[in-house]
């Protein structure tokens, strides 16, 4: 069968509603709205190389703009509140932002194939450079493996970045 024209729908349980906020060592990951629009445009911008080296895929390839971003932004609440997927602006305690993180649907972001079937959620992330030299990408693979075991029910992730921490 040719999976990769399908996407595996996230399942979650009845009434679910996916926690607008996070918490964890020194992150606040925070459901990515149109009041994240100025830092996101200036992360993104500055994190371009950084983006593609450590998520990978097909995004960003050239800065973005305000006007972009923001229907960026207003595509990914309407699909945080269908609850197609999930999507936060990383902030540390001190309201400093520091990148973002992505639970999609399997197929979205990784064509669906049957070694992915078994899996239920694709997830990524990136930091901005400063956020990087902190170690801070690879203590948010650790927060989203802390968030998705407490806050979600997703057992079976994949981590689709192109860097994963050891």
């Amino acid at each position: 069968m040719h999976y990769e024209q399908f996407t595996k729908k996230l399942a979650t349980p009845a009434g679910f509603r996916a926690p607008e906020r996070l918490l964890f060592d020194h992150f606040e990951a925070r459901a990515i709205s149109r009041a994240d629009l100025t830092e996101d445009v200036r992360g993104i911008n500055t994190s371009l190389d950084l983006i593609v080296r450590t998520r990978g895929g097909g995004w960003p390839t050239e800065p973005v703009t305000a006007d972009v971003d923001f229907v960026d932004l207003v595509w990914h609440e309407l699909e945080f509140r269908d609850g197609y997927s999930f999507t936060y602006a990383v902030y540390d305690t001190e309201g400093k932002y520091l990148g973002c993180c992505y639970l999609y649907p399997l197929g979205r972001r990784t064509a669906l194939s049957e070694a992915l079937l078994d899996y239920d959620v694709d997830v990524s992330w990136w930091v901005t450079p400063a956020a990087y030299e902190r170690s801070d990408y690879e203590r948010l693979y650790t927060a989203l493996g802390h968030w998705l075991a407490t806050e979600f029910s997703f057992w079976r992730p994949y981590y689709s970045n192109r860097e994963i921490p050891r």
